[in-house]
């Protein structure tokens, strides 16, 4: 494939939280891992794409090699990660690569992908960071369209909610509430997003559990990949990874990350969102009414 690229390099591009032009990647970059919940490796291929593609999951060890877009519309569960598909084929636990991507700008790429789950790696979006960095960014010449909220909008169910309030920044402040564990307690971080804050901040925070939470789900197998190796894991009210946590406020930073990557399932937008105690299925149920109110206000 060839592109005609206006940046050649990664380090040539200033950190900006909207790039005027559509981005891709320089060159091909390829890694292999585990899933979490399946155990089983999995290889990736992050490939340029053209303009307008979009992010686009192929399923490569499919004889039919499905293209899957990663857009809301094509959510099909949220059981601790986020799923597409296209009703028949998936790809599952999507999120921690999707917002490094959407972090750096990144708008077109094809992922090639041997199985149906992204590579968990240590639980944190770090090495898809360096997967971008080592792939490169290719600014292209159609534009980017980015949706600036003219409205506040919100969802909310019990305890969780969502709100995107209009601003010439994408920011995302989120509040965790576990008071179930004094570990966690409540946490609450503001991120205004943008690459390098990403990188230092937000993409070394690993997934996280209450391990009395996944314990029966563990006894079920359904969690085949995960280790303390690929999340942090709170016992009897301690942290109980050897190394212990990257910051003293982890969680909530993944918390941010999770939001990222489930809201770039809409098209690149500015607002300020506000989550308290959100997850993956309020994430994309969020994600859809942000995607249906960009379509009415540009009507």
């Amino acid at each position: 494939m060839s592109f005609q690229c206006k940046v050649s390099a990664l380090k040539d591009c200033p950190a900006v939280p909207a790039p005027k032009k559509q981005r891709t990647f320089l060159r091909s970059i390829s890694a292999e891992g585990i899933g979490l919940f399946s155990g089983e490796k999995v290889s990736i291929r992050l490939c340029p794409a053209e303009e307008n593609t979009g992010i686009v999951f192929q399923r490569v060890d499919l004889p039919h090699r499905p293209k899957l877009h990663a857009r809301s519309e094509f959510v099909q569960g949220t059981p601790r990660c986020t799923i597409i598909g296209n009703g028949k084929d998936s790809v599952q636990t999507v999120e921690h690569l999707l917002a490094a991507l959407r972090a750096y700008g990144i708008d077109n790429l094809l992922i090639e992908i041997s199985g149906g789950e992204v590579p968990i790696f240590d639980g944190s979006s770090r090495e898809f960071v360096s997967l971008i960095e080592a792939g490169g960014i290719c600014e292209l010449e159609t534009d980017k369209i980015v949706f600036k909220l003219k409205a506040p909008i919100y969802w909310s169910q019990k305890d969780t909610h969502l709100i995107a309030l209009p601003s010439d920044e994408y920011r995302i402040s989120y509040t965790l509430h576990y008071p179930q564990s004094a570990t966690i307690g409540t946490q609450f971080y503001s991120f205004a997003v943008e690459s390098e804050r990403f990188k230092n901040e937000i993409a070394p925070s690993r997934t996280f559990s209450i391990y009395e939470e996944i314990a029966p789900m563990i006894e079920k197998g359904l969690f085949n990949g995960g280790s303390l190796d690929n999340a942090v894991i709170i016992k009897d009210d301690e942290v109980v990874n050897p190394e212990g946590l990257r910051y003293p406020d982890e969680m909530v930073r993944h918390k941010v990350l999770d939001l990222i990557g489930d809201l770039s399932l809409v098209p690149p937008f500015m607002a300020h969102v506000i989550a308290v105690r959100s997850g993956h299925t309020s994430n994309n149920a969020f994600a859809k009414e942000l995607f249906n109110h960009s379509k009415m206000e540009n009507m």
